[in-house]
């Protein structure tokens, strides 16, 4: 299994983060992505990565939630970081309105030239969406040359959204939300096409159930999974193979 947003360098972490990666591993997780939020993450994420090689890939974006009137120059260090370390994508990124839209227009200019970042430098993009997801397939489909790649990542849209998500090459991350009992990704799973589909956790954010409330980790993949399975009548092992796959491929593991 692969968890592919998991921001394990987080500060909730700290205390016990190889507990956190020993679990995850006992659980079968074989990589644990990294996506980057602002300049302050930086550093953690990348120690983080150091610290466990063998399991940890990261990210370089800037996360819509820290797009500020600064954003620009925010933007030239994110980019410098991209020259100077290998990343496996440009992440996470998007639009977000639904703690603030004041620098909507930022946000949507931050969105547009980190897909240009991605097409110069043949990496997927790790797409966060909040209330916005009109918005940025809209924005998506007018930059979309065959060349963008990617995941919207924590997907709780409707089936129609996910299917205009998959026309247009991109991956849906299924996280947390799968198990919540109205959260109403049971009448969606069972009709996606699971060759775009990906596990994550997006710990430690929305942790699934019996831990919703609580932090989420990355060995609560296998939780995700076992939704999917039940969802979707697939076994658990097919559910990892072709979520292995799909990530393998996205990511060039």
């Amino acid at each position: 299994m692969i968890d592919t947003h998991a921001h394990i360098y987080a500060a909730e972490f700290d205390h016990d983060r190889d507990e956190v990666v020993q679990r995850a591993k006992a659980q079968g997780i074989e990589a644990i992505l990294l996506p980057n939020i602002d300049l302050a993450s930086i550093e953690p994420m990348l120690k983080t990565e150091a610290a466990y090689p063998e399991l940890c890939r990261s990210m370089m974006g800037l996360h819509p939630c820290y797009v500020d009137g600064n954003v620009k120059q925010t933007l030239a260090v994110i980019e410098s970081w991209l020259d100077k370390h290998p990343f496996i994508a440009i992440g996470e990124i998007g639009i977000d309105l639904y703690w603030d839209k004041t620098f909507q227009a930022e946000q949507e200019m931050a969105f547009g030239t980190q897909l240009n970042w991605a097409k110069e430098r043949d990496l997927p993009v790790v797409i966060h969406t909040r209330d916005s997801i009109t918005q940025t397939l809209q924005l998506l489909e007018k930059e979309q040359d065959g060349s963008l790649s990617g995941v919207f990542h924590c997907f709780g849209g409707t089936l129609e959204e996910a299917k205009a998500i998959n026309e247009l090459g991109f991956h849906l991350g299924i996280g947390g939300v799968s198990t919540f009992k109205n959260g109403g990704m049971d009448k969606v799973l069972p009709h996606l096409d699971m060759n775009f589909v990906l596990l994550e956790t997006d710990c430690p954010y929305l942790a699934p159930v019996p831990h919703r409330g609580k932090r989420n980790e990355p060995a609560y993949t296998t939780l995700v999974a076992k939704r999917i399975a039940e969802l979707t009548e697939l076994s658990l092992v097919e559910v990892n193979n072709i979520t292995n796959t799909n990530a393998n491929s996205l990511f060039k593991l």
